[in-house]
Formats: structure tokens, C-alpha cells, sequence
């Protein structure tokens, strides 16, 4: 018998804060990662993001800190091309840093934390 997935929460309010979990490009009908290319993926977490946030009754203009977690750091400047198309006035404290567990096909991953 196998084992199930860990159970997480997408997203947790406290303190007038919405948490929002490493999210990963996966596309919500196939359940498959979308994208390609760093700028594919990065746009597919942020709609992914912005679904999660909106949700939870906020949305990526009350983004305060994010982690980006990349695969390869080589990617760096393709995923802040896509990001800053996100954030393009007053983008969040953030931090990048390397995946150090390689999932297969994921180029990147990210976490938020937002106002509620």
C-alpha cells in the first residue's frame, strides 16, 4: 500500500497575515508542472500565487516577503525578467536561494507572505 502525500495548507491567516506555502508551477487541471522555461514557470507560480491569495481575500499587491527557491541559479536573471512583470512598483522584501532536493521538471518554487 502506498504511503499518501503529506497534507499541507496552501495558505494559513494569522496575525493579520496570509502564509502562503512553497508554490510550484503545477497547472491546476493537469496537475502537471507548466512551463518550460524559467519565465513559463515563474509565470505560472505567480497566477498560481494570485489565485491562493485571492482566496484568502488579498491579493499580490499586499505582498510583504517572498523566498524563491530555484533549481538552478543560473536562472536568476530569467526569473526576476518574469517577476518584476508581477511586481512592477513596489515589489516585496525577497530572498533566492538554490533547491537543494531536485524534483523532476521543477525550475522554481515560492513562498509569500502577504497582508490579510
Amino acid at each position: 500500500m502506498a504511503t499518501p502525500p503529506p497534507m499541507f495548507s496552501q495558505a494559513v491567516k494569522a496575525a493579520g497575515l496570509i502564509f502562503v506555502s512553497g508554490t510550484t508551477p503545477t497547472d491546476a487541471k493537469s496537475g502537471a508542472f507548466k512551463g518550460h522555461t524559467i519565465q513559463e514557470q515563474t509565470h505560472q507560480v505567480m497566477r498560481n500565487i494570485s489565485a491562493i491569495l485571492r482566496s484568502a481575500g488579498s491579493s499580490l499587491e499586499k505582498v510583504v516577503s517572498a523566498t524563491v527557491i530555484l533549481d538552478d541559479g543560473a536562472d536568476f536573471e530569467g526569473m526576476n525578467e518574469e517577476w518584476l512583470k508581477w511586481f512592477p512598483n513596489k515589489p516585496p522584501a525577497r530572498q533566492v536561494t538554490q533547491l537543494s532536493v531536485r524534483i523532476e521538471g521543477l525550475k522554481v518554487s515560492v513562498a509569500c507572505i502577504a497582508l490579510a
